[in-house]
């Protein structure tokens, strides 16, 4: 166990971080590697991530690792994805058990290995009860997709009769996302550089907090992930409003 930096405010720590893990690729051909190489380095930062986040009293983290437009990659290294998703389960799930994370996945997951399913499943029945915090994994989700989805079913519980048009806001719109009761991101961040959202929790970031950094993914160690949260802490979360009008 680490414990917080001293120049971190406990009082200001984010409830739930959001991660776009990117750079696998470019860190293993930088080093002459496969791309795989890179992804399996990555799976072991993101390891490291969950459990400082844990340590540091952060209850939600939320990891983009999968997204629908990913398949158009090589199937080689979809393959490697798929099988390297299921191996962690089977090999890490015992222990991230015993340390009270609860393991939840969002996205079309009809559309992957039946035998990852089993797992996925698996894995979230028995989690389910911790508490220590919410690791949330994104595979094969597309926000769109979602918001998409979300106005169908209410569509068709309208056209049902069960649903007065009328009565539908943003807090039922947010039920029916994949993300449901999980309170939104308060930090995103996103690494090797690159500086947009790529279809990820588009609804769910509207007053998310966002830092970009140049360092690939597997690189992102606990200094690096230190720095995000001194940045985080010096912004001024206004919601839309105004300082005095917080502060009277």
């Amino acid at each position: 166990m680490t414990s917080l930096p001293a120049d971190l405010n406990p009082q200001k720590i984010p409830h739930h971080i959001a991660v776009i893990m990117d750079g696998n690729g470019r860190w293993a051909t930088s080093r002459g590697l496969p791309r795989i190489a890179g992804h399996r380095q990555g799976a072991s930062t993101l390891k490291k991530l969950l459990r400082c986040c844990k340590d540091w009293g952060i209850k939600a983290l939320t990891a983009y690792a999968f997204s629908t437009e990913n398949w158009q990659r090589p199937i080689e290294e979809v393959d490697f994805l798929m099988h390297l998703f299921e191996r962690l389960l089977r090999r890490e799930l015992a222990q991230m058990h015993q340390e009270g994370v609860r393991i939840s996945f969002i996205g079309d997951l009809s559309g992957l290995p039946p035998s990852l399913q089993t797992e996925m499943e698996h894995s979230m029945k028995q989690t389910l009860n911790n508490q220590a915090i919410h690791f949330t994994i994104a595979v094969n989700y597309g926000s769109r997709h979602e918001i998409t989805k979300a106005c169908r079913q209410l569509a068709q519980l309208v056209q049902q009769g069960k649903l007065d048009a009328a009565t539908i806001n943003e807090s039922l719109v947010e039920k029916y996302l994949h993300t449901g009761e999980t309170p939104a991101p308060d930090l995103l961040i996103r690494t090797s550089g690159e500086m947009r959202l790529s279809n990820f929790l588009l609804w769910q970031m509207a007053y998310t907090e966002m830092y970009f950094t140049d360092i690939l993914w597997p690189d992102f160690d606990t200094e690096a992930f230190h720095q995000a949260l001194l940045s985080y802490q010096k912004r001024d979360r206004r919601f839309g409003q105004v300082k005095t009008f917080l502060s009277a």
